[in-house]
């Protein structure tokens, strides 16, 4: 199924107001599919190449695509244009969709559906460049809610702590935070209430396809959470004994145990407990990609 063929499976998204509420309205028509239909559709899209099976696959989750869509509209780019880069990953994911693996569609055509509307925001934003390193765009597209969830000001340079708090969790240097959430505030992010008429009246955010989680997001949400569960048990055997200890008591515990309490039982420096946790860290995000990488279960 080729992406110029797929484009014609779904509906037109003119630009502006009215054209986007038309196409939402439309897009809203098509059913959602239970799990046995999904199944044989995508068996007979694999096994002989069925436009039709194909068509049905991508329209019954483009919902899904417009909702994620919503979710970066924080960096100014028309929301027609982040729908229509994520029903290109959409098309991706159905294409190499393997149904006898055992999930849904939604669980794993959501990967395809963000990586390409990432990739979209990358080539569109100025500050950053597509040979920008994985850890930079990481934090690109991290940083944005590491701040809402320390309660950071969004129009304000970082504390201290912040910086070193999010320096440690991405792996990036705090100079590389620092500057770019400088950058960032500079680049006239577009609000999430911004008025979508002249006269003041709607937000973006009242055009959702729907306010109530979607049927086939709520399952790839609960399948994805699975995954990476079943994707970080399997990931922490590479660690050595001592570097799942201390990684399961700062990070992976309720109430995470001090660098203090920790180096008492290894009689070790607090610092050298740090780097232990760092490496471990560093050594099971590694693990989980490659495992994830072997089981198609990310995009290529």
């Amino acid at each position: 199924m080729s992406e110029k063929k797929s484009s014609a499976l779904v509906p037109a998204l003119g630009g502006g107001e009215a054209g986007l509420n038309r196409y939402l309205a439309e897009i809203r028509k098509f059913p959602v599919l239970a799990a046995e239909q999904e199944y044989m559709l995508a068996k007979r899209y694999q096994e002989h190449g069925d436009p039709q099976a194909a068509a049905q696959l991508v329209t019954s989750h483009l919902r899904l695509v417009a909702k994620i869509a919503m979710g970066y509209r924080g960096y100014g780019l028309p929301v027609s244009e982040l729908i229509s880069e994520g029903n290109i990953g959409l098309m991706q994911g159905v294409k190499k969709f393997e149904p006898d693996r055992g999930f849904r569609l939604a669980t794993y055509a959501m990967w395809w559906i963000k990586a390409s509307i990432q990739e979209y925001i990358l080539r569109s934003w100025s500050l950053v460049k597509m040979g920008t390193t994985a850890a930079q765009k990481k934090l690109f597209f991290n940083l944005r809610r590491m701040k809402k969830n320390l309660e950071a000001f969004e129009d304000s340079d970082l504390h201290p702590e912040d910086v070193k708090k999010i320096a440690t969790d991405l792996g990036v240097s705090e100079t590389e935070v620092v500057n770019m959430n400088r950058r960032m505030m500079m680049g006239g992010d577009a609000s999430l209430n911004v008025s979508v008429r002249e006269d003041g009246e709607g937000s973006w955010q009242d055009w959702l396809v729907d306010d109530s989680p979607l049927q086939d997001e709520t399952v790839a949400d609960a399948e994805e959470a699975h995954l990476r569960h079943a994707l970080l048990v399997e990931a922490m055997d590479s660690l050595s004994e001592r570097e799942r200890h201390i990684l399961t008591d700062r990070r992976l515990i309720d109430e995470p145990k001090t660098l203090e309490e920790l180096s008492q039982v290894y009689n070790v420096s607090r610092e050298r407990v740090r780097q232990i946790e760092v490496r471990a860290f560093e050594k099971l995000q590694k693990a989980m990609q490659r495992i994830a990488g072997e089981r198609h279960l990310l995009p290529a």
